[in-house]
């Protein structure tokens, strides 16, 4: 009985071990989805004080023939140019994987729904590092007395993997020969 509890121990933490390095999934406006939305500023107060992160996803819902979601430029975003954009995702719900840090900006280009305010201008942090979105039109901060650090890589959560493995492999290990 007491080997039993050790292993739904171990197994236990190495769980938790692992839930830790999951990206989050951010549904874009919450329960009121992706909208030209009747307060201007809707969007940017939806993204403030959330950490995005590499690895995280945006999703948008919305229904098809009456938004879209582009990824724009910083010029585009600010001056709401819908002309001409070709990377638009006109099927909702759209999944974005954040796959860069800095700033990122989307849109619908639907008549009028950017003016309005349907759009949104985030700030992505490496991965592990918690960042806050920057009003649209700010550029990204880098501290001046030092150079800003390596982008992330897979091995941190592939350590995490590989430990908890081994620990539970040493602990399963003890029970099995005690």
């Amino acid at each position: 009985m007491g080997s039993t509890l050790v292993v739904f121990v171990v197994l236990g933490a190495a769980s938790l071990l692992l839930h830790s390095s999951k990206a989050t999934e951010y549904e874009v406006g919450d329960s009121t989805g992706w909208q030209a939305p009747s307060d201007s500023s809707f969007y940017s107060s939806w993204a403030s004080g959330k950490n995005f992160v590499v690895g995280d996803t945006l999703k948008f819902t919305f229904s098809a023939g009456v938004h879209d979601v582009a990824t724009v430029s910083e010029s585009d975003y600010d001056n709401c140019n819908v002309a001409s954009q070709s990377n638009v995702l006109t099927s909702g719900p759209a999944t974005i994987t954040l796959n860069a840090t800095g700033n990122q900006y989307y849109f619908c280009t639907f008549s009028n729904h950017c003016t309005r305010g349907q759009k949104l201008a985030i700030t992505v942090a490496a991965s592990g590092t918690p960042s806050t979105p920057s009003p649209p039109g700010t550029p990204p901060t880098t501290p001046s007395t030092s150079p800003p650090p390596p982008p992330p890589s897979s091995a941190s959560s592939s350590l995490v993997a590989t430990f908890a493995l081994v620990f539970m492999s040493i602990a399963i290990s003890f029970v099995y020969y005690f």
